[in-house]
C-alpha cells in the first residue's frame, strides 16, 4: 500500500472544509467546545461533523477538548519517570502477576502481528479504578478491579486525573454519536456505567540496530472497543483510510487523534467502521497515551435497531463486551496465552489459535469484515 504524506495541519472548520480535509486524505480536525458549553444547538453542530467523519474517514482529530495542557504534561512527566526506572523495580508491576490485567508491560511481552519487524515498546496499564471489595473483582472479572500504583511520588495523581479527565470527554463523544445517529438519548453511554475501558500509558523504543525507520513497531490492527482517545508527542502512527491506504497522522500536543473501535462498529451494524491502525519507527523514542473508551463488561453488542435499512437484517451477531475483549487480550499478551493453555508449562510463544483471531480486522488481508 502507499503511504500519502500529510500536508499541514489545517484549522477546524465547518462541514465544507471537512470535505476538503476527506478528499485530501488529512485527519479532519474539529473543535468540540461546542459538546462543553451545554447548548443543545451547539452540541448537534459538533455531532454532526463528528459523524460525518467517522462514516467518511473512520478517524478523526479533535481540539478545544478541555483537558488541559498542564494535565497531559503531568501524565507523561510520571510515565518517563516510570519507565525510566530500572527494569527490576518496573517487575514489581508486571501485569502478569496481578489479578485483573492492571500493570506494568514489558518489552518481552509481545503480541501476533506478523507485520511488526522491529517491535520494541513498553507499557503501563490501568482501568476504571475500583475497590478490592467491588463484587465483579471478587467474581474473578478480569477487566475490573483496583488499579496497581507504583511507588512513584506524583505517579497516581496524575495518572488519575488524566484518566478521569479523559473518559468524560470519551462520554461526550459517544453521546454525540448518539445524536447523530438518530439514537434515543443514552443508548451507548447507559451501557458505560462500570465500563472495561483502559488507559495505556506507551513507551516506543526504537532499538540501535534498526535501520529501517519505516518498519512497523507496533502492528496493523483495529481497537476493540467503542472509541479511542489518543494523545501522542511524537510522529509515527498511521492510519488506514476507508481507500486501503496508510497516511500518517500529524502530531500536535493540543489535539487528540480519535478512531472507531470494534464494539462501534457493530452496534452502528458497519455504519462506522474500525479503523486499521500501525506505528512506525520513525522515532528514537515515543510516547503515547490512548485511551479506550469501552461498553460495561456484560453489555451484548449487537446492531442498534434503529440503524438496520428497511428490508435488510443485522450484518453483524450479538456477541459480549467483555468476551470480545478478553479474546483479543488473549491473542496480545503472551501471558494470557500461557494462562490459557494450561499455565506455567505453556509456551507463551506459541501462536495463538484462530478462535483469537479478530474479525475486525479481516480488511488487512482484503476478505470482507462482517462476522
Amino acid at each position: 500500500m502507499r503511504v500519502n504524506r500529510l500536508p499541514g495541519q489545517g484549522q477546524p472548520g465547518d462541514g465544507a472544509t471537512l470535505g476538503a480535509a476527506c478528499r485530501d486524505l488529512t485527519p479532519p480536525l474539529i473543535s468540540v467546545a461546542g459538546l462543553l458549553t451545554g447548548d443543545r444547538d451547539a452540541a448537534r453542530a459538533v455531532a454532526d461533523q463528528i459523524g460525518r467523519a467517522a462514516r467518511d474517514v473512520g478517524f478523526f482529530r479533535i481540539c478545544d477538548h478541555g483537558i488541559e495542557p498542564a494535565r497531559v504534561e503531568r501524565t507523561y512527566a510520571v510515565a518517563r519517570r516510570f519507565f525510566a526506572l530500572p527494569d527490576t523495580v518496573k517487575r514489581r508491576y508486571y501485569i502478569g502477576h496481578q489479578p485483573n490485567h492492571r500493570g506494568y508491560v514489558p518489552f518481552s511481552e509481545k503480541g501476533d502481528y506478523p507485520d511488526e519487524k522491529d517491535r520494541s515498546y513498553e507499557a503501563f496499564d490501568l482501568g476504571l479504578d475500583l475497590p478490592a471489595d467491588d463484587p465483579d473483582f471478587l467474581a474473578g472479572i478480569r477487566l475490573l478491579g483496583p488499579n496497581v500504583w507504583p511507588e512513584l511520588a506524583g505517579f497516581r495523581d496524575a495518572v488519575a486525573a488524566y484518566y478521569d479527565a479523559v473518559s468524560q470527554l470519551g462520554r461526550r463523544i459517544c453521546a454525540a454519536l448518539e445524536i447523530h445517529l438518530g439514537l434515543p438519548e443514552g443508548a451507548m453511554t447507559s451501557r458505560m456505567r462500570k465500563p472495561i475501558s483502559q488507559l495505556r500509558l506507551l513507551h516506543y523504543v526504537r532499538d540501535a540496530g534498526t535501520t529501517d525507520h519505516q518498519s512497523v513497531n507496533m502492528g496493523a490492527h483495529t481497537d476493540y472497543e467503542c472509541l479511542t482517545l489518543l494523545h501522542t508527542r511524537n510522529a509515527g502512527l498511521q492510519v488506514m483510510t476507508r481507500d486501503d491506504e496508510w497516511i500518517d497522522v500529524p502530531v500536535d500536543p493540543a489535539v487528540l487523534v480519535v478512531n472507531i473501535g470494534d464494539m462501534l462498529e457493530a452496534w452502528t451494524n458497519g455504519m462506522l467502521r474500525s479503523t486499521p491502525h500501525r506505528v512506525l519507527n520513525l522515532s528514537p523514542e515515543r510516547f503515547s497515551l490512548p485511551y479506550f473508551v469501552a461498553a460495561d463488561y456484560g453489555t451484548v453488542i449487537e446492531p442498534f435497531p434503529e440503524l438496520i435499512a428497511p428490508g435488510e437484517g443485522p450484518r453483524y451477531a450479538p456477541f459480549s463486551a467483555g468476551a470480545h475483549l478478553e479474546r483479543m487480550l488473549v491473542r496480545d499478551f503472551p501471558y494470557l496465552r500461557a494462562a490459557k493453555a494450561g499455565g506455567a508449562g505453556a509456551d507463551p510463544d506459541a501462536p495463538p489459535e484462530e478462535s483469537f483471531r479478530n474479525p475486525f480486522e479481516t480488511r488487512l488481508n482484503g476478505t470482507g469484515t462482517e462476522l
